[in-house]
């Protein structure tokens, strides 16, 4: 049997009887000859076939599975520089009903709510697909980062027993008679196994129920966790958060450098230091050099995160910016407060071209520290009495961070809508396909 080809490969072929199997991209029909684009994972392949081909072969409907036999032959016009002479096609499905627009058109004519109501036929079109491509090769760059930091890979329970970030945003769910949720992060779960591998890594799904209607917000998203321990402070976190995002960016330069190409975007500089701005002199900056004063307030509303990014970008040729030291209440009860500046935490977030992509800091280790800090906020600690029980055993000073893949994607293409790059979102509306 005829090994199979693909297509990018076809000129590495010349003069041999190969076979081809993907879908018919689009076919060209001129008064002498009729030309059948095959499209599969790598690429495109050309197919060329006499004007004396049975019309039922010429015409097969664009997206039908097919398979081609057929001998390889030099042609610079070709895609790759090849092209399929004397081919034989067999149909591997049934003839493809129309798709909701061409995939082989250059350019994207439907609307969003289009692309994702057909997701499974639309997404086929080459510059939908490379989006996706991109947050493939970001996986890969954190997860070769992490591994060669001598992090575990870790798989933690999507159904938990209690919320976990101390919110009511959470989706709760009958576990067979019990009362259970779905996780809003792997944090408690990550924390705990600090104190058997001490560091580990997870790339999964979490759930917010948050009623949010936005181009920025998902029910459900994956994300990227990290927690280490041994740490200082927040600052060996930032470090290591600073070199897994160079080795996200590397890999996309490496493994989607064709998306990248087709999509046109420009992969940012991950400086060696990242700018570090605390919290308070960010507030004293915004109000000195914008129309509003922000002194007081827990939190950056977006357009402070915006004007900072600016100001990194301006005053550091950065654009990532790590803001660190955010106010206590605005933090979850695991984080660990700054010692020398009462009210404000050892935590951060990163910015990246105007918008919060990464938030994290470190942790609570004391069992002690953990029964305070939920008292202080009037929780009872018997919803976290299995999580807090493990710092009873002995855990060492640690911290984490997490990274939403299809924010980061969205940011780096510059989509205006995380759904774009989101397979099969989850929102407030959407729960099909």
């Amino acid at each position: 049997m005829v090994s199979r080809v693909l297509a990018a490969n076809l000129s590495r072929h010349t003069g041999a009887v190969v076979r081809v199997a993907g879908w018919v991209h689009r076919r060209r029909r001129l008064k002498s000859v009729t030309f059948v684009i095959v499209r599969d994972r790598s690429g495109l392949a050309q197919v060329v076939l006499p004007a004396t081909a049975e019309p039922a072969v010429a015409e097969l409907p664009e997206e039908t599975v097919v398979e081609v036999r057929g001998r390889v032959t030099a042609n610079p016009q070709a895609p790759g520089g090849a092209e399929i002479t004397e081919p034989v096609i067999s149909a591997l499905s049934e003839p493809a009903a129309a798709p909701p627009f061409d995939p082989y058109r250059p350019a994207v004519t439907a609307t969003l709510p289009t692309i994702l109501d057909h997701a499974p036929v639309t997404l086929r079109h080459p510059r939908l697909r490379a989006g996706f491509e991109v947050a493939s090769a970001s996986v890969a760059g954190f997860r070769a980062a992490l591994d060669d930091l001598g992090f575990t890979e870790v798989r933690t329970p999507k159904i938990v027993s209690s919320v976990t970030e101390s919110g009511a945003n959470v989706f709760g769910i009958d576990y067979f008679g019990r009362r259970a949720y779905l996780a809003q992060s792997p944090q408690l779960f990550k924390q705990a196994l600090v104190g058997v591998f001490e560091r580990v890594y997870e790339v999964g799904p979490v759930f917010r129920a948050e009623p949010h209607d936005t181009t920025r917000h998902l029910a459900q998203y994956t994300s990227l966790d990290a927690e280490l321990g041994f740490v200082a402070d927040h600052h060996d976190v930032m470090a290591v958060l600073r070199d897994v995002v160079a080795r996200m960016v590397d890999a996309v330069a490496e493994r989607a450098v064709g998306a990248v190409d087709l999509l046109g975007f420009r992969l940012p500089r991950v400086p060696h230091a990242i700018p570090v701005i605390h919290f308070a002199e960010a507030q004293e900056l915004l109000a000195r050099h914008t129309a509003e004063d922000p002194r007081g307030e827990p939190d950056l509303a977006p357009a402070h995160e915006r004007w900072l990014s600016e100001w990194a970008q301006r005053t550091h040729d950065s654009e990532f910016l790590f803001v660190t030291g955010y106010p206590m209440v605005k933090r979850p009860f695991y984080t660990h407060p700054d010692p020398e500046r009462p009210g404000y935490s050892n935590s951060f977030d990163l910015l990246f071209r105007g918008l919060e992509l990464v938030t994290g800091g470190q942790r609570l280790h004391r069992r002690a520290d953990y029964l305070a800090a939920l008292a202080e906020r009037g929780e009872s600690p018997e919803p976290y009495q299995s999580y807090v029980d493990v710092f009873a055993h002995g855990m060492p000073p640690h911290g984490g961070f997490a990274i939403g893949l299809e924010r980061w994607t969205a940011r780096l293409l510059g989509v205006s809508n995380i759904r774009e790059v989101t397979l099969f979102p989850r929102d407030l509306h959407r729960l099909e396909p």
